[in-house]
């Protein structure tokens, strides 16, 4: 869990900080994936993978939940 002075730094972030962090993260952490033999590294990103499906279905998930008319910007 993030601290609460953690959140607040990110949303005082404009999006493009957000975005330029989002890329420093992935630059610093890309090398640790591609270690291993490529059993591993498959392994590795079909666990992504299926982490990223299950976080996609669950913010679809919630989306549907809304009121229509708070969707109806984004249909």
């Amino acid at each position: 869990m993030l601290s609460q002075e953690t959140l607040d730094e990110y949303r005082r972030m404009t999006p493009g900080e957000r975005l330029e962090l989002t890329f420093e993260l992935i630059r610093e952490n890309t090398p640790y994936l591609l270690v291993g033999s490529p059993a591993v590294v498959r392994r590795r990103f079909e666990l992504l993978e299926r982490e990223n499906t299950l976080r996609t279905r669950n913010i679809m998930a919630a989306l549907q939940r809304l009121p229509r008319r708070l969707r109806s910007d984004h249909d």
